[in-house]
């Protein structure tokens, strides 16, 4: 079954050292053993070469031995000659001389002839011929060389033939063997042992900029000096640093938004537990006062449904730093404006406020639905507190080439030039709203602002027509 199954943990790329080590040294061994191979060979060549020219001087040596005498062709070996032939240390020598008419004029009868196929050599300018054979049952190498033979009575071709067991070329191609091999392993370890230093060495900067990290207080804001390493790392540093540095300022945001929230949430909850304990008293004196008791407990439930409040702007926030990765959509920013035209509706006539739309074209733009109609709500709700009975709230949604433009336009006190920078920090309130509306919490526009900079655009605030009221103008680009 599905559930059964182990989790699939994917595998990191290992060592950094041990890969630059086996991508440099396995190759190297390849071509090693490789060059070693070509090196043996062209070592054997070499040999090959040598011993058939030697054997080719012995040939010519005995050839010249060769002569006809009253009507035949002899070989005046001497026994010297003979005797080297039988003696040598390093493996037996053969020779055969063939006559005009193919009869063995010297050495043994039985030597092996020389086959149809064989070419001559090209190497050198005598008819020689080289091939493998075996005799005796002993391989052996064979050099076959066509001697001219005349005198005054007759003249032709004689066949002279020396052969060598292979004795002397194996010993020598097994020590050229040896050496390559011990030649190739004692350069493949000293070039191993430099790669590796090099390799210890080259990563040195990794290991320092390890070290720099990890000494690091989690209070430490400053950079990494990124010319710790080399110039290919440069740019994982100073992503790094960048890193770093958001988090650190995402953690002292977090640290003043606690500290400012447990305050706001202290002042509500104490005077919720200073009403919750009259309402205690008022009960139980004799003859208790009906009016009173629920006069406190309408406090209680107003200092109740502020707190909560408060405490859903700040679940608002928070949310809204967590859904930085969610996906987007396609909003119309029209239709979103019609939703919360409506669900504020009620609060609008309550209020008499004249709540109208004016939008001709979709405004569509790329975001997510839900907070974009918590910002709108949030615009709409302040427009609505601080806005007189009397008074208009419009909604606009405007659409360019480039851009799509929401705003939110109200007829109540506005806000001063010098303080429309402030009035997006958490629980800034100005004078004007804290006379207007002084169970607020000043949290309004801090979300608006998270929002739309979530989304990439930017907030604008103007008066409003006539000089009266507050304009907010918030532009998403769409290019």
């Amino acid at each position: 079954m599905a559930w059964l199954r182990a989790p699939s943990r994917r595998v990191g790329p290992g060592s950094l050292r041990g890969q630059l080590l086996r991508w440099l040294l396995g190759p190297l061994l390849v071509l090693v053993a490789l060059n070693t191979i070509s090196v043996y060979r062209n070592a054997l060549d070499a040999a090959d070469v040598a011993y058939d020219r030697s054997l080719l001087a012995s040939t010519r040596a005995l050839a010249e031995r060769v002569s006809v005498v009253d009507g035949k062709v002899v070989a005046d070996v001497p026994y010297v000659a003979l005797d080297s032939f039988e003696t040598d240390t390093l493996g037996r020598i053969y020779y055969k001389v063939t006559g005009i008419a193919g009869e063995t004029v010297s050495g043994y009868s039985d030597l092996p002839p020389v086959p149809a196929n064989v070419p001559r050599s090209e190497a050198y300018p005598a008819l020689v011929r080289f091939y493998h054979a075996n005799y005796n049952g002993q391989p052996v190498r064979i050099a076959a060389l066509l001697q001219p033979v005349y005198d005054d009575s007759m003249r032709g071709i004689a066949l002279i033939q020396v052969g060598e067991t292979l004795e002397a070329r194996r010993v020598l191609s097994n020590q050229i063997l040896f050496d390559t091999l011990t030649w190739q392993a004692l350069l493949l370890a000293a070039v191993a042992l430099l790669v590796w230093f090099a390799v210890r060495l080259v990563l040195q900067p990794l290991m320092q900029l390890k070290s720099a990290v990890e000494t690091r207080g989690l209070n430490d804001a400053s950079d990494v000096d990124p010319t710790l390493v080399h110039k290919e790392v440069r740019p994982l540093v100073t992503a790094l640093n960048s890193s770093r540095s958001r988090m650190h300022m995402l953690i002292n945001s977090q640290r003043r938004f606690i500290a400012d929230a447990s305050h706001q949430l202290r002042t509500p909850l104490t005077v919720l537990k200073t009403q919750a304990e009259l309402a205690l008293r008022e009960f139980d004196k004799a003859g208790a006062d009906p009016a009173a008791l629920r006069e406190i407990v309408y406090s209680m439930a107003a200092t109740t449904d502020s707190t909560v409040n408060l405490a859903n702007r700040l679940l608002t926030l928070a949310r809204i730093e967590h859904r930085g990765e969610d996906s987007t959509a396609p909003v119309s920013l029209r239709d979103l404006a019609r939703q919360v035209g409506l669900e504020l509706a009620i609060a609008a006539v309550a209020r008499n406020i004249d709540l109208s739309l004016e939008a001709e074209q979709e405004g569509t733009v790329h975001g997510q639905a839900l907070l974009l109609h918590e910002m709108l709500a949030n615009l709409v709700d302040n427009a609505l507190r601080y806005t007189p009975q009397g008074g208009t709230v419009i909604l606009r949604v405007s659409e360019s080439t480039d851009s799509v433009t929401l705003e939110v336009e109200d007829s109540g006190p506005g806000i001063a030039t010098a303080e429309r920078e402030r009035v997006f920090a958490p629980f800034y309130r100005t004078a004007a709203t804290l006379e207007r509306n002084p169970g607020g919490h000043g949290l309004g526009l801090a979300i608006v602002r998270d929002i739309a900079t979530l989304h990439g655009a930017t907030i604008q605030l103007d008066d409003a027509a006539g000089g009266q009221g507050l304009k907010i103008r918030i532009i998403f680009a769409t290019r």
